[in-house]
């Protein structure tokens, strides 16, 4: 039987003939696993919604013999979650718990002798590598000695997108408008291009920003280019591309129909993204699925951050307490002094409330938060098996960032601005005792009117995206009392990542990572709509 996604109020159903996370198996298919290639791999948020999916035996489906990936931190990400992967489902051993908790070092994980050789390849199939610099022979017997013959196998991934996106532009451009056109960046996507000339995948899935559709170079646009050459890459292959959320071979004709708008599909994010669905023409033998979009209420980011720990921000620049920090929230009521608003007693109340319950908030959070009970989660119940490991024990990657005493107030009035409207506060929102520098400002005259932007508990947080790593100023915890920006983990759980996927590198360098992601559980809707197609 088909697995079809229906949606429900908030949740997205797995209909199968067996349970909800798997796919029936079918003898010429299914009997093996499909191979899947991985290019501009990041942390591996497509990968890992494809690995996702299993048969009714509990196999995975789908098998992610070679991600690439250039950054060197990310690449650790890939390669422990390659190993994480490499055992049946629910069977990681121990130690893997052991080295996410901090209770030992990655060599240690590595050298455990309890690791088997399959797991060792696994652990390898991840490779550092720059598209675009290293030789691409050395590329193609990566793939080569990964695929077997005559058996169905999909390429999946994103060219890096800062040429492509609409901030990335405008900054490069007007910083530099010849080194803009030069910048290789623009043409990575051939390396993709090239990999399909040579391989002839079955399917491919390729990501990028929304600002692609409007990208040009030299004074045409590039998407055209793009598809042109993914629909003709040459030695004899030919690709139907297709949008993946409207249906029908004309889907392509529109270039808006390639826009993913994440919320409708489950996930806790206003995240849109362009996602191209490529099947080789001599497939091609009847009309494919789609993804199908939630039937009632989004994912809000409320439910996404719930049953997670309350924490405390740090304060940067002097000496850190818990009381320190409650006299820092103390002190911003006083900054509403002189804010001429209908809202000023009802903002006044909130803070009060706030504050008193600010004092049961002392923890600042850490790499392993220990938890001996089932914490109160508002998710879904698809989301919240997907995000929840009782095996952990508690969570990994949520501890609080440092900020100056006049950001708290800031977070403060915005998270309280925020539960009494619903809504975010722009800058001439602000008392004037709250505006950077203690100047006046409008929406016209500030590049950034929302740089102080709470996420809200009924709603979809914005897009998470690597910016996250710089500060917090637009990732505000909506929860007054907690008066801080979002943690690694909470930034992941708004990009869907499983609680036990721990991401490599310092603070920053694992924001960077979760922003640069493609969200798993759309990753995984994909896989089945792949799934489905290759059965």
């Amino acid at each position: 039987m088909t697995v079809r996604l229906t949606g429900g109020r908030t949740a997205i159903e797995f209909l199968t003939c067996t349970d909800q996370n798997t796919l029936t198996d079918n003898k010429n298919v299914h009997s093996k696993r499909i191979p899947v290639v991985d290019l501009f791999a990041g942390p591996g948020g497509l990968g890992e919604g494809f690995s996702s999916i299993l048969s009714p035996k509990g196999n995975r489906l789908f098998d992610v013999r070679v991600s690439i990936e250039k950054d060197a931190v990310a690449h650790r990400t890939l390669s422990l979650r390659a190993l994480f992967r490499s055992f049946p489902v629910g069977k990681a051993p121990d130690y893997y718990y052991d080295y996410v908790r901090g209770d030992i070092s990655r060599e240690e994980l590595l050298l455990n002798s309890a690791i088997p050789e399959e797991s060792k390849q696994a652990f390898e199939h991840a490779r550092l590598a720059t598209l675009g610099e290293t030789p691409a022979r050395k590329v193609n017997e990566w793939i080569r000695e990964a695929l077997p013959e005559d058996q169905p196998w999909v390429l999946i991934g994103g060219p890096p997108c800062q040429a492509y996106s609409l901030v990335g532009r405008a900054r490069m451009r007007g910083k530099d408008p010849i080194a803009f056109e030069e910048d290789g960046r623009h043409f990575l996507y051939k390396e993709y291009l090239r990999i399909i000339k040579d391989f002839g995948p079955s399917v491919f899935v390729m990501e990028n920003v929304k600002g692609i559709l409007s990208s040009t170079h030299g004074g045409s646009p590039i998407f055209g280019r793009i598809l042109e050459d993914l629909s003709h890459p040459g030695n004899g292959h030919e690709y139907d591309i297709r949008s993946l959320v409207v249906p029908g071979k004309d889907s392509a004709k529109n270039h808006q129909n390639f826009i993913i708008r994440s919320e409708r599909y489950g996930i806790p994010q206003t995240r849109h993204r362009v996602i191209l669905f490529g099947v080789r023409k001599d497939l091609v033998k009847a009309e494919y699925g789609t993804l199908t979009a939630l039937r009632g209420d989004p994912v809000t980011a409320g439910m996404a951050l719930s049953g997670l720990p309350p924490l405390r921000s740090r304060i940067s620049k002097e000496l850190d307490s818990h009381e320190a920090w409650l006299n820092a929230l103390r002190e911003a009521p006083r900054t509403l002094k002189d804010w001429k608003s209908e809202l000023k007693i009802a903002i006044e109340d909130r803070m009060a409330e706030a504050i008193n319950k600010a004092g049961t908030r002392p923890s600042t959070g850490s790499r392993f938060l220990a938890s001996t009970r089932a914490t109160d989660s508002k998710l879904p119940q698809e989301l919240h098996s997907w995000f929840n490991d009782p095996r952990l024990g508690g969570v990994i990657q949520h501890e609080s960032r440092s900020h100056m005493r006049s950001d708290l107030h800031r977070y403060l009035f915005a998270a309280c601005y925020g539960t009494e409207e619903r809504v975010s506060p722009r800058l001439r929102s602000f008392p004037p005792g709250l505006l950077p520098n203690h100047m006046n400002v409008t929406d016209e005259t500030v590049p950034f009117p929302d740089r102080f932007r709470v996420q809200l508990r009924g709603e979809p947080s914005s897009t998470v995206v690597a910016h996250i790593a710089k500060d917090g100023h637009y990732y505000i915890h909506p929860d007054p009392s907690q008066c801080r920006s979002l943690t690694v983990r909470e930034a992941a759980r708004l990009q869907t990542f499983p609680d036990n996927y721990f991401f490599e590198g310092n603070r920053t360098q694992q924001y960077t990572q979760v922003g640069n992601a493609v969200p798993p559980w759309l990753a995984r809707q994909i896989a089945v709509v792949v799934a489905n197609f290759l059965s």
